[in-house]
């Protein structure tokens, strides 16, 4: 008994295979063939380490300076990766060095050259951490934390130097600043070189990562802050000026001052008086003067 069964791979069957098709038919038998759909074609195998990218967590940062790693020790011993002092640190550092101990930290002792070049510089007073860094909070997340009454809170337009940030941190966490708003855009963030300036303020103090300026006004307002900005010319007068209980205070840059359009969207503009014989402070000087006067308002 003849199979009649097509061989595996051909068109449509038009016959035993020795019976002659004629030309209409073998053009059909194309036509079938190329209209079907093609077997994929296998993919190469993936190596086993291809896995799929996560998104990388925060880096680990250098933090220098004794009392700015003695905050960042007491706050938040958990985030501590390693350790590097001097002899001469040992028994200021004892209860930091029984906690590597404890949980397997490492620790070493080094000389000064070699603290200049991990700190990447020279004022690194004896000690040096690495440590994971302090996260950021949203607006949304830290207004909702905020207890009610009297809060000060600053807002930081176009600062970028990070001794000025340092500076205003140490001011921040002296007048009892309640968070420190930085823009969205904002390439400042808390470093080293700024942790040691702050004194240990930049535990105290949390900083805030910002949204849109419209959106986080609007919320801030919404949470009873009155927003200040801070002038060189044509503002009223710091001391006579009534500060409110929640006072937004915007800090811009030397160079070019608050941003027109958080200036227009304020409440109040304040300026602080002066001889004249200079234009203006250093921001950081400004703004603990700005602080100390809400704080004698409200606090003292």
């Amino acid at each position: 008994m003849n199979d009649t069964r097509p061989p595996a791979g051909r068109g449509p069957y038009r016959g035993p295979p020795s019976q002659p098709r004629d030309k209409r038919e073998r053009q059909r038998d194309r036509e079938a063939t190329a209209s079907r759909p093609s077997a994929p074609r296998p993919s190469a195998p993936r190596p086993e380490s291809a896995e799929p990218a996560t998104p990388r967590g925060p880096r680990e940062q250098r933090l220098y300076g004794l009392n700015a790693c003695l905050a960042m020790f007491a706050r938040r011993p958990g985030d501590l990766r390693k350790v590097w002092l001097l002899e001469s640190r040992i028994h200021r550092l004892k209860d930091v060095l029984a906690y590597c101990v404890q949980n397997r930290l490492g620790y070493t002792v080094v000389g000064d050259e070699d603290l200049q070049k991990l700190a990447a510089s020279s004022h690194h007073e004896g000690v040096v951490f690495g440590a994971m860094p302090a996260p950021e909070l949203s607006l949304s997340g830290w207004l909702r934390e905020l207890p009610p009454g009297p809060q000060v809170a600053l807002w930081l337009d176009g600062v970028g130097n990070p001794h000025n940030l340092g500076a205003i941190l140490r001011s921040a966490a002296h007048f009892g600043v309640a968070g420190l708003l930085l823009p969205k855009d904002s390439a400042l963030a808390l470093s080293g070189a700024a942790a040691r300036v702050a004194e240990g303020g930049a535990e105290i103090v949390p900083l805030v990562r910002l949204g849109r300026a419209d959106n986080s006004l609007a919320q801030l307002t919404s949470a009873g802050f009155v927003a200040a900005a801070t002038v060189v010319r044509g503002g009223q007068a710091l001391h006579a000026a009534a500060l409110p209980e929640r006072l937004l205070l915007v800090m811009g840059a030397e160079q070019t001052g608050v941003d027109p359009f958080l200036t227009d969207a304020a409440t109040l503009r304040l300026a602080i008086p002066g001889t004249g014989a200079v234009e203006s402070l250093n921001v950081a000087s400004a703004t603990s003067v700005f602080l100390a006067e809400w704080w004698r308002q409200q606090r003292a």
